[in-house]
């Protein structure tokens, strides 16, 4: 369907009035997208502040689960009628509540998907490998991985091994 502007965009099936949302070819889509904060079920918000008002827009994650948490706790509707206008569980809710609680707007922000931290390089590997290190003169990235398949039968990906040697050694208690 073709935009005021001349972009196109699309519809969202959605009940209530129809409300255009911008393709990919949109700057704040492509931003929102960039910055992880795209609400890929925007289609789900049936919110009638999203329906009926263009500031309000069902794409930008962040804000949806701001004003989700708003209405509930400014506008005083129960948990389980704004988590369906949001299209979103009571435990999304709920840990979106606890989000905001605990590191305010950023904490609404989605975090970073797959594994944290290597979870293969236990502490004990990280301390045999920086003993390696200090009993050998200069043993290479490769020596060391060999060394940790022999050891403890992990294989182990060199980035991720160079990352958890850069971190800071843990502390051991005084004793």
């Amino acid at each position: 369907m073709p935009h005021l502007s001349g972009r196109s965009c699309r519809t969202l099936p959605r009940t209530g009035p129809a409300k255009e949302i911008a393709t990919p070819d949109d700057p704040k889509e492509r931003a929102l997208r960039r910055d992880g904060a795209f609400n890929d079920q925007a289609a789900a918000i049936t919110d009638p502040l999203f329906r009926s008002h263009p500031f309000f827009d069902p794409r930008d994650r962040v804000q949806a689960r701001y004003e989700m948490l708003r209405r509930h706790q400014v506008d005083g509707l129960p948990v389980a009628t704004v988590a369906a206008a949001f299209g979103v569980s009571r435990p999304t809710f709920y840990q979106a509540q606890a989000a905001l609680q605990r590191s305010g707007l950023p904490g609404l922000m989605p975090g970073r998907p797959g594994p944290k931290d290597g979870y293969k390089l236990s502490a004990a590997i990280v301390a045999f490998v920086r003993a390696l290190k200090a009993a050998e003169p200069t043993p290479t990235t490769p020596a060391c991985l060999r060394a940790i398949q022999d050891r403890f039968g992990v294989t182990v990906h060199r980035r991720s091994l160079e990352r958890a040697l850069a971190r800071p050694k843990p502390s051991t208690p005084a004793g």
